[in-house]
C-alpha cells in the first residue's frame, strides 16, 4: 500500500473511558430510527471481506462463526461482507445471485440474531463489478489478448499480424508507449479492466437496463433469508461508485452531469425498494470524496446524499477513496488491488500518516453531506466510518453532528466486545486496534482475514478453529463480562 512522504507515526489511544453511568447516557449508546429498523444504540460494524466464503459463494461454518463473533458484542448493526449480485464465479466472495444461496445466508442470519441475544440488526451489503484480469506474461499478451488494429499496422507498416505480435513482444516499453493506446498499455502493464464507459461492450451498454432487476433480486433473496435490511455498495472501485464518479462520460443519459451519473444508483434503488417489504431497510455506502484526479470531489457527494435522502433512502453510509485509478502496479500473474494507491490509503489510512493523520479523515466531508441533508429539511441517518477506536471519539461525532450512527471496522476486528465493554464500563479492558493494517495485507492477498492482537492466542487449544495452515486462529478469544 502507498504511504504518505511524511511518515508521521500516530499512537492510537483509549482516551476517555466512560463509567457505566456516562456510557448508558450518551450519544453512543442511545437508539436511533433507521427507516422501519430500530437501532439499540448508534454503532455500525461495515462490511469487510474476511476470506470464508467457498469458492462458489457459499456461507460455510467459518462464515457463520465470523459474524457470530461478532454478534457477540452486540453493535446496534453488523453490515455483511460484499456479496454478489450475479451468479457469475468470483472466488471465495459470498453471492446472492441466485436462490440456492438463501439455505446459507438464513443460517448466518439466525446465527447472528441468536449470539446477540436479538440486541444487533444484520444487513448485508450487495455488489456488482466489472470484469478484470491478471496481469499478463508480456509474451501472452501480445500472442493471445491484444487486438491488432489499423493503427498498429500503420506504426509497424509491411508486416503481418503474426510479425506485428512479434515485433511488439520485442519492444522495450518507450518504444511500446508510441504504439500502443492508453487502454492497451494499461492492460499490458496492469491486467485488463471493464470501464463503465466501454459503450463498445454490449453487456456494459446495457447496465443501466439490467442492474436494477439484478439488485432488486438479490435484496428479496435477502429478505427471505431474514436479514433487516440491505446496503447498496455504491462506493470504491465498483459498478455502481463508477457510474457516480466524475470520470464516467457515458452520453446514453447516465453520464456526464450529476444529475444523469445520479440516474442510475437512484434507478437501483426505487426498483428494490417497490420489490421489498416496508419493513426491510435499505440504504447505500457511497464515496464522500474519491480522492483521484478528475474524480468525484465532496461537493459532488454532497449533491448525491441529499438525492438519495430525497429518494427515500433509510440511511446513507460514507467512505473514501479505494479506487483502481491510482493502484500501485500488481507483479506478472496478480490483479490490480484498488487499495495500493493513494486513494486507498485514503480509505483504509495507517499509524504512520501525513500532518492530517489516520483517524476522522472522512468526518469533514460528511459533516458537509449531513448538513446539507437537514437543509432540505430530512433527517436520514448517515453513517459515518474512518479510524474509529475509542468512546471518546465516536462520541464527539455524534456531538458534533458529523454523523447519526458510527462505524467501526478495524478496531471491532481487533476488539469485537468494544462496544459491550465500554457501555459496561469496562472500557479500560478494551484491545485497542493498533491500526498497522496487518488485516488489510491479508486481504490484499485474498488470504483469510485476522488481526494480529489475537491470532496467535490460544493455538495449544484443540478447539480453536484455525486457518488452513494453522498458523493463525480464525476467530477472537471469547470474553464473558463479569457478574
Amino acid at each position: 500500500m502507498w504511504r504518505p512522504p511524511q511518515r508521521i507515526q500516530f499512537e492510537p489511544k483509549s482516551g476517555r473511558v466512560p463509567t457505566r453511568a456516562e456510557a448508558e447516557a450518551s450519544r453512543l449508546f442511545s437508539p436511533v430510527e433507521v427507516g422501519p429498523i430500530a437501532l439499540e444504540q448508534r454503532s455500525w460494524v461495515p462490511a469487510m471481506v474476511p476470506w470464508r466464503a467457498t469458492e462458489d459463494g457459499f456461507v460455510t461454518d467459518a462464515v457463520v462463526e465470523w459474524y457470530a463473533r461478532f454478534a457477540k458484542g452486540r453493535p446496534g448493526a453488523i453490515v455483511v461482507e460484499a456479496t454478489g449480485i450475479r451468479d457469475i464465479p468470483s472466488g471465495p466472495l459470498l453471492r446472492i445471485g441466485d436462490d440456492r444461496f438463501i439455505p446459507g445466508l438464513q443460517r448466518l442470519v439466525e446465527a447472528v440474531h441468536a449470539a446477540s441475544g436479538g440486541h444487533t440488526r444484520l444487513l448485508i451489503q450487495i455488489i456488482d463489478f466489472l470484469n478484470i484480469r491478471r496481469r499478463p506474461v508480456a509474451k501472452k499478451y501480445f500472442e493471445r489478448f491484444l487486438a491488432i488494429t489499423d493503427s498498429h499496422r500503420a506504426a509497424l507498416p509491411g508486416l503481418n499480424e503474426a510479425e506485428i505480435r512479434a515485433k511488439l513482444s520485442d519492444m522495450k516499453r518507450d518504444e511500446l508507449a508510441t504504439v500502443l493506446s492508453e487502454r492497451e498499455l494499461e492492460s499490458l502493464e496492469f491486467g485488463y479492466r471493464e470501464r463503465v464507459t466501454d459503450m463498445d461492450l454490449p453487456h456494459v451498454r446495457e447496465l443501466p437496463q439490467v442492474l436494477p432487476g439484478l439488485f432488486a433480486d438479490a435484496a428479496l433473496r435477502a429478505q427471505t433469508a431474514g436479514f433487516d435490511g440491505v446496503e447498496l455498495h455504491y462506493a470504491h472501485a465498483y459498478t455502481m461508485a463508477s457510474f457516480l464518479s466524475r470520470k464516467n462520460t457515458r452520453e446514453d443519459g447516465y453520464g456526464g452531469s450529476l444529475e444523469n451519473r445520479a440516474r442510475l444508483p437512484l434507478e437501483v434503488f426505487r426498483e428494490v425498494r417497490e420489490r421489498t417489504r416496508p419493513d426491510f431497510a435499505v440504504g447505500c455506502r457511497f464515496l464522500a470524496d474519491e480522492c483521484i484526479d478528475g474524480g468525484s470531489d465532496a461537493d459532488d457527494a454532497i449533491y448525491f446524499g441529499v438525492q438519495f435522502a430525497k429518494a427515500g433512502m433509510d440511511f446513507i453510509s460514507t467512505s473514501r477513496g479505494g479506487k483502481f485509478d491510482d493502484a500501485k502496479q500488481p507483479g506478472v500473474g496478480g490483479a490490480a488491488y484498488p487499495y495500493t494507491g493513494p486513494s486507498g490509503y485514503e480509505c483504509m489510512p495507517q499509524f504512520i500518516s501525513d500532518e492530517r493523520g489516520p483517524f476522522g479523515r472522512n468526518v469533514g466531508a460528511t459533516l458537509g453531506i449531513r448538513r446539507a441533508v437537514h437543509a432540505e429539511g430530512l433527517d436520514t441517518p448517515v453513517v459515518c466510518t474512518g479510524g474509529v477506536h475509542n468512546f471518546e471519539f465516536a462520541e464527539q461525532m455524534l456531538a458534533d453532528g458529523v454523523c447519526d450512527i458510527v462505524g467501526s471496522a478495524r478496531q471491532t476486528l481487533a476488539d469485537p466486545d468494544w462496544f459491550l465493554k465500554t457501555k459496561l464500563g469496562l472500557g479500560q479492558s478494551v484491545r485497542i486496534c493498533e491500526f498497522t493494517n496487518y488485516c488489510e495485507g491479508l486481504d490484499q492477498k485474498h488470504k483469510t482475514v485476522t488481526c494480529q492482537l489475537w491470532d496467535k492466542e490460544g493455538l495449544d487449544d484443540p478447539k480453536v478453529s484455525r486457518t488452513a495452515d494453522g498458523k493463525r486462529r480464525l476467530n477472537p478469544p471469547d470474553w464473558t463480562p463479569p457478574q
